[in-house]
Parts: C-alpha cells; structure tokens; sequence
C-alpha cells in the first residue's frame, strides 16, 4: 500500500481541481478487465464482451447499450455519461437495473473508479493487500475481486478511522453514500468545519452529529437535493440510478482531458467537427455505437446539426457520449477549409461528397461533406483535385459552395 503522505497528496490535489474545476472529468482509467459486481456471473470472474461493448487501449471494458435503457427514464444520461467512462459495466445479461439498491462494496467500487483509480485499484500490488478488517475474510472469499478496491479505497481516506468493518452486503443508504463523496472529493476538512451547520430537512435530527459537516458539504457542493417533502431520508437505501446521480454530480467538479465542450461546426459521415470556446476545431470520429442525447431523447449520429451546443466525452479519440446541451435552430450556414482528399460522384456524375484532411488539436483527421446537387465552384474545377487547398460552405453540413484556392 502506499504511504499516507502519497494519500494526502492525491487528496489535496483532488481538493484543488474540485475547487477550481469546471467541466466533467472521466474517472476510469486503467487496465481494469471489469473485475467488479456489476458484470458479474454467479461466480464473479466473466470476461465475456458483448457485441455493445467497447475496450479501450488500457483494456477497459466500455458498455455503451443496456437492454433497459428503457426503465432508466430520468437517469438515462447520467448512467450512460458514467457507463461511457467504466465507472458501470453493468451486469452480464446486457442489463444496468437501475431500480436495485446499491451494495455498499458495489458502491465504493464506483467511488474508487470515478476517482480514477481503477487501474491501481485491480493492480497485483493493491489485490495482494492484507485487509485490516474485521470481515476481511468475507471479502477475500466472497468478493476476491474487490480486495483491492477496498484497499485503495482505505489508502486515499473513504473510511473512518473507527470502521472496523466493510460491511460488503449492507445497502447503501443516503447519507453513507453522501459522506462517501465527500471523501473522495478530498473534502473531510471542510465537512469537519460545518459540523454545527444548519441543515435545511425536516428529518435534520436523524443525521448524526458527526454527519452533519458531510451533508452540510453535498449541499454546497451541489451533489445532493432533499425530496419534495423537505426531508433528506438518510437511511433509504440507493438504487443504482440514484447512485449513478450522485456519483455524476460528484464527478462534474473535476475537470478531465477527455472532454470537449463546444459547438458542432460540421457533422458529416461518422465525424463531427466541434469548435472549442478558443475557436480552434476539433475532428472526433463518432463511435459506431456511441450514445447521442439530443432533444430529450437518444437519437443517431444523423440527428446532429451544425450549430449544436456538445458536451463530448472520447475513448482513444472517439466520441463515444455526445450530449446536445443546446439544440442548434433548423438551418445553420458553416465555413470550413483543408486540403482536398478525395470526392465521389453521384450516378448522375455530379458531386456527391468531398473529403478534407484537417490538421487539429488530434491530430491530421478527413472530414467527409455531403454535396448540394447545385454546388457552386468558385475557381477552375479542373483544378478540384486531391492535394489542392480549398474552402467549402454550407448549411447543415451540406457543402453549397467549394472555393478552389490558388
């Protein structure tokens, strides 16, 4: 295990980014071969991929598709925004059961991946860890898979100094859960300095005192809401969507480089083009089964437009989660330049599509267009050849007019 100074380290860092960060970070980096419950069998070792799955180049298993997508409803998106960075697998079957309670081991699993410590967690070094606890035993013969998570989980502070017990089966309650993310953002220090706020439920006297700070915390934060009722309900055990909320909002506090936020310049066949808030482009090749979210419904690539406001996240430069934070209005005009790869010709012989290789911030990229039957050429058109730099404008990623340039 490592030592202590190294845990505070990562937890004043982790305070850090939280206190200054904005944007959503993916929390599973790793080796992980998706040695957790969620894809579990009744023997806890299955390695089967499914056709839906997706395997990064730190061999992570992604799940982009779940068979009861359609039971997720309100949670849909952060349960696939947290799916598509490892944090869930999802069970065997194909299935994410989002209205099952969540295990305590289940949920410090997810904790300890959306940390980004997933790779260190199922590492030889934390599996081979001598628990301290006292139902270790229960967890090397039930949950062998997990000895490391819970390691690693001690090592950067998820657990009190007077938990002598994991407790692996119990339900995750409310507040167990809340204080659980408190920790793992760093935060101890300033949940121990609120200890005597003022908590705004009509339940606050079944919070216990030492609690209190934690909640107090996931309020400011804003990683918890009460119900409609104005109570907080501490000890209601967590489904799995509701712990897939909170887990999300926690991880919306802490900025990651896998991100993209910005406006869809173009969207073209199994690409699209983002402009940054910097105004330089970025060309991220859609996954073939990437999960879009658009207008309050999954759509296709098909239904993205240029000019829709994206929340991006990527696997090995792929977008892999696309959310439409704002939809684009129906007609959007588009400018874009590169030097000509290629075209195609329709039956007619006209133009069908014109290939650009770009040079971004990934890297050089091709960005392929859709052609207007009328197209306007601006130049000579012998001159429409591969190697040549030209500049093409539209509406909805449907080139209008191509300028051959000198």
């Amino acid at each position: 295990m490592h030592s202590s100074a190294w845990r505070k380290t990562v937890i004043s860092a982790l305070a850090v980014m939280t206190l200054f960060g904005g944007a959503a970070s993916a929390f599973a980096d790793g080796k992980g071969k998706g040695h957790d419950k969620d894809n579990k069998g009744h023997n806890g070792h299955s390695h089967e991929k499914k056709p839906s799955d997706r395997k990064t180049s730190n061999e992570i298993v992604i799940r982009l598709q779940f068979k009861d997508e359609q039971e997720m409803k309100w949670a849909l998106v952060p349960i696939m925004r947290l799916a598509s960075k490892g944090v869930f697998t999802g069970y065997e079957d194909g299935t994410f059961k989002p209205h099952q309670t969540v295990s305590r081991i289940e949920a410090l699993t997810a904790a300890v991946r959306m940390m980004g410590l997933r790779e260190q967690a199922e590492s030889e070094e934390e599996m081979r860890t001598e628990l301290h606890f006292k139902d270790a035993n229960k967890i090397v013969k039930q949950y062998p898979w997990a000895v490391g998570y819970v390691a690693v989980a001690v090592e950067n502070g998820l657990f009190s100094e007077t938990e002598d017990k994991v407790h692996p089966d119990k339900p995750a309650d409310r507040l167990w859960a809340t204080m659980l993310l408190v920790k793992a953002l760093g935060l101890e220090d300033e949940a121990q300095a609120k200890h005597n706020a003022s908590l705004p439920f009509r339940d606050a006297k079944d919070i216990p005192a030492g609690a209190v700070g934690y909640v107090a915390v996931a309020i400011e934060k804003g990683l918890i809401t009460g119900y409609q009722d104005g109570t907080f309900k501490p000890n209601r055990p967590v489904t799995r969507a509701e712990l897939a909320a909170l887990l999300d909002r926690t991880d919306s506090q802490i900025p990651d480089e896998r991100t993209v936020s910005g406006v869809v310049k173009a969207a073209t066949n199994g690409a699209i083009v983002v402009t940054k808030s910097d105004n330089t482009d970025v060309v991220l090749p859609v996954a073939a089964n990437a999960f879009i979210f658009r207008g309050g419904a999954k759509v296709d690539a098909s239904a993205l437009r240029a000019g829709d406001k994206v929340f991006v996240l990527t696997y090995n430069g792929e977008a892999v989660f696309i959310e439409v934070t704002q939809p684009a209005s129906q007609s959007n005009a588009f400018t874009d330049a590169g030097i000509l790869n290629s075209v195609t010709l329709n039956a007619e012989g006209r133009l069908s599509t014109i290939s650009l290789t770009k040079n971004t911030d990934s890297g050089t990229l091709a960005v392929i267009y859709n052609v207007a039957k009328d197209v306007q050429i601006v130049g000579d058109a012998s001159q429409l050849t591969a190697g040549r730099y030209v500049e093409v404008s539209g509406t909805d990623s449907t080139v209008t007019k191509i300028t051959i340039k000198a």
